[in-house]
């Protein structure tokens, strides 16, 4: 039963370790950057594009270059990934999103330290990391992404 109770209050802790990081700085302005992007109308529509043309990417994906469309699709994606992440209100709020998990990021990191240094805290929104595959994505092997 102890064992119980420990493990509850250390949940309360926790519980209490996220409403004050609600109350944070980082948290406010994220939510207000949020708001912001929410309430633009061109960045909407430049995500809106942006997601539709993904649902093509994908198409082309499954058959890779011997799709009819390989050229145009994967040029027109990069352009409109492009035309999103330079649109100021987007910009505005991935810089304040990076902040925010730079914080639970540090967070993590204290916490795991505070037990064993052999613990692995996430780092850049990154849970287990697998340096050995070069893509980050913690398989261990090929994965397929196109990070590497």
């Amino acid at each position: 039963m102890l064992a119980n109770m420990e493990v509850i209050e250390t949940l309360e802790h926790a519980e209490k370790l996220g409403k004050m990081i609600k109350q944070s700085e980082d948290f406010d302005i994220y939510n207000k950057r949020k708001t912001a992007l929410y309430n633009d109308s061109d960045a909407q529509k430049l995500m809106d594009d942006f997601s539709d043309m993904k649902e093509h990417y994908e198409d082309v994906q499954r058959f890779g270059r011997y799709h009819p469309d390989y050229s145009k699709i994967m040029k027109e994606i990069r352009e409109q990934k492009r035309d999103l992440d330079m649109h100021d209100t987007v910009a505005i709020y991935k810089q304040s999103e990076t902040q925010l998990q730079g914080l639970l990021d540090d967070v993590s990191e204290i916490l795991a330290n505070a037990i064993s240094p052999n613990i692995k805290a996430p780092r850049d929104g990154i849970a287990l990391k697998d340096t050995g595959s070069g893509c980050g994505c913690g398989s261990g092997g090929e994965c397929g992404c196109q990070a590497s």
